[in-house]
C-alpha cells in the first residue's frame, strides 16, 4: 500500500484558482471541500506550477505565495521558481 501525499489550502478565492490550477495539471488528484478547507490527495505526487496558476488568475502569481494560503501538508518538498511538488521518495 502506498502513502498519498496531500495538501490541504484555505477555502477562499485565490485557492480555487490554485486547485483549479492542480487539477489540470494533475488528473489523478482527489479533492474534498472541507469546512474552511480543501484538500488535494494523490498516491502519484502533486506538482503545483506558477505558468498554470496564472494562467487561471488572469495575472503573474509567484511560487512562493502558495505559503499564503496553506494550511498544512504531507510529503516530501522540491520546489523551485516554476514549481512546487510533493511526492514520497
Amino acid at each position: 500500500m502506498s502513502s498519498k501525499v496531500y495538501l490541504a489550502l484555505q477555502d477562499n478565492d485565490t485557492s480555487r484558482y490554485i486547485v483549479e490550477a492542480i487539477e489540470q495539471d494533475n488528473p489523478d488528484a482527489s479533492i474534498q471541500y472541507l469546512p474552511a478547507m480543501i484538500r488535494i490527495e494523490s498516491e502519484t505526487g502533486l506538482i503545483v506550477r506558477a505558468e498554470t496558476v496564472s494562467e487561471k488568475l488572469g495575472q503573474d502569481w509567484d511560487i512562493q505565495e502558495l505559503q499564503l494560503n496553506m494550511i498544512t501538508l504531507g510529503g516530501n518538498v522540491e520546489e523551485d521558481d516554476e514549481s512546487f511538488q510533493l511526492k514520497w521518495n
